[in-house]
């Protein structure tokens, strides 16, 4: 098995035959065994969706002294240094080293921080290894890896479904949609346009809501669907509104002074003063024209946001970001539980014809209060508006939803006899239903009533 399994084999597509998907992951139902994940593990690497590289430290550093104003204020140290100015060297010097260290020692310890509570934090997964089920790390998942889910928890990795029950999965991270989507194991004839709308596979970065499924480790790391967000999210952000400034203004004060010193060798030229004592006078100019303070007070006011913002539990990383956060006169966010509930409302119940009727609500609720399995968000919002009246009926029988039918029926014995409530697509209910009723009073459905019912 291990001979054959080089690094992440190429990910199989969801219409693929699960005795392919296994038989291409080099792996079986009852998983692998604890030595062959650890070559797997060797090979791939750990199961984290953007990996982490060394030297943060050091790259975090070179991008501080790169900064434009850095750069002139350090020359500007240099050459007074050198024109025998020791004094304002050192001054101009130890205000560019203080900024510099207070701005990484702030970006350090943000870094820790964060780090610490990735520790305290660490995903798990129950793998099947060497025959048994045990509760792993996440980034110690490799793909054929068997792993178990059950409602709350975090898919590991992305993975095929072996075994689903009532599996409903929340897929937000991925899709931006808020209700959760059924899944199952069965195959697929045609491959979905969308990954993510894949009925037999769970990615990384979802979550079950409800149900249970076993399912088989298709791919880790940054292999993974999620693992292309997350490396986007891991790259250098864009300069923000307040360094584009500060560049700019670094560039303003070259400019300043390159042409000050030309205009001052020109005038001394032209009026025929020694060039030596020229050069000199104008480079005194340009080292008293460089605001030495100015990054020095630039950070130090931004560590004092950034120690404000932290004595409210939020870290700040960068500490630019301090100034754009400040600057905000509107902010707009369309995360679930900010703006929005993420809970479905029922806001009307209309007739067949678009009139406003409660008798479809009073069947609702029936339908939902009889139903067994996992509740919809769509049930959840129907007894929320009215409380069923189930003490008159008793339940026969039940046919579950599933996307052939598109619906969900419940056989009732009521007090005139038996009753079937169905649930679902508007339109395959439209197309079998052959009268419809209104004000009390049933009518047949015919192709006028059918067309205003649609129209409706």
């Amino acid at each position: 098995m291990s001979a054959a399994f080089d690094g992440h084999p190429a990910a199989p597509t969801p219409a693929e035959p699960l005795p392919a998907v296994l038989e291409r992951l080099q792996t079986t139902r009852d998983g692998l065994s604890t030595a062959e994940a650890r070559r797997r593990l060797a090979r791939v690497g750990p199961n984290e969706p953007a990996q982490r590289h060394g030297g943060v430290a050091v790259r975090e550093l070179i991008y501080y002294l790169a900064n434009p104003l850095v750069v002139i204020l350090l020359i500007a140290s240099l050459i007074s240094a050198l024109l025998g100015e020791a004094t304002s060297a050192t001054i101009i010097a130890l205000m560019v080293m203080l900024s510099i260290v207070l701005n990484f020692a702030q970006s350090y310890r943000s870094q820790r921080a964060v780090d610490r509570l990735r520790g305290e934090v660490a995903p798990t997964a129950t793998v099947r290894r060497d025959g048994g089920w045990r509760e792993l790390a996440r980034r110690e998942l490799v793909p054929g890896d068997v792993i178990t889910l059950a409602a709350g928890d975090r898919v590991p990795a992305d993975a095929r479904l072996l075994e689903t029950r009532d599996l409903h999965i929340q897929q937000a991270a991925l899709t931006g949609e808020s209700l959760p989507v059924e899944k199952d194991a069965a195959e697929l004839a045609v491959a979905p346009r969308q990954l993510a709308e894949t009925r037999n596979m769970v990615f990384l970065g979802t979550s079950v809501v409800s149900g249970t499924a076993v399912a088989v480790v298709v791919a880790t790391g940054p292999a993974t669907a999620f693992g292309d967000i997350a490396a986007q999210l891991s790259t250098q952000p864009p300069e923000t509104e307040f360094q584009r400034g500060i560049s700019r203004f670094a560039l303003l004060i070259t400019r300043t002074v390159l042409f000050l010193v030309l205009f001052v060798l020109l005038a001394s030229a032209a009026f025929h003063r020694p060039l030596l004592e020229s050069f000199l006078f104008a480079v005194a100019l340009a080292v008293g024209l460089t605001p030495e303070f100015l990054p020095m007070i630039t950070t130090v006011t931004l560590a004092q946001g950034a120690l404000r913002m932290a004595r409210r539990r939020v870290i700040v990383k960068h500490l630019a970001a301090i100034e754009d956060f400040g600057s905000m006169d509107v902010l707009c966010s369309d995360k679930t539980g900010t703006l929005t509930s993420g809970e479905m409302v029922l806001d009307r119940s209309l007739g067949p014809l678009g009139a406003d009727t409660e008798r479809a609500v009073a069947l609702a609720c029936v339908n939902s209060s009889f139903e067994t399995g996992i509740r919809s968000p769509l049930d959840t919002a129907i007894l929320r508006r009215a409380t069923p009246a189930t003490a008159a009926f008793t339940k026969l029988d039940e046919i579950p939803f599933d996307f052939e039918r598109r619906r969900l029926s419940v056989v009732l014995e009521g007090p005139d006899g038996p009753l079937l409530i169905s649930k679902g697509a508007p339109e395959p209910i439209l197309e079998r239903s052959v009268a419809y009723e209104t004000d009390g009073e049933c009518r047949p459905l015919d192709a006028g009533a059918r067309a205003r019912g649609k129209a409706a």
